[in-house]
């Protein structure tokens, strides 16, 4: 899986032909959002790692600041502080969160600035040594 952030116009119209672009190449996408911050709407959204959404994107005219690979974790959501527990493991591990959204599978996906340290977190959390 990777994410892909991509800088859209702050307007009206803008997710859609940027979510109208990707439909109409086939592109799925598996998680994400979008933020309006000082003028600028920022993007982060999930797709399937081999899926040309960078050409697509910018094809449209629409700017693509990087593609990265993630790292996905499933939090147990009826438990409080599942975030912080997690964010914190990663923390412990000197890893910085870029960007953190869940997707449609309801698990937390992570953009980091460490992806091999913040890969080992994750499978000591998935193995219940973490949570």
């Amino acid at each position: 899986m990777k994410d892909v952030e991509v800088v859209l116009a702050d307007r009206p119209g803008e997710l859609a032909r940027m979510a109208a672009a990707l439909g109409a190449a086939g592109i799925s996408i598996e998680g994400g959002g979008v933020w309006s911050i000082d003028g600028r709407a920022v993007a982060h959204f999930l797709f399937d790692g081999p899926a040309p959404v960078s050409r697509v994107l910018a094809a449209q005219g629409m700017e693509v600041v990087a593609e990265r690979e993630v790292v996905v974790l499933r939090l147990d959501q009826a438990r409080p502080g599942q975030l912080g527990a997690a964010a914190g493991a990663m923390a412990a591990a000197g890893v910085n969160i870029l960007a953190q959204y869940s997707d449609h599978d309801h698990r937390l996906v992570l953009v980091v600035d460490d992806l091999v340290a913040a890969r080992e977190v994750a499978a000591d959390w998935t193995r219940g040594r973490g949570s």
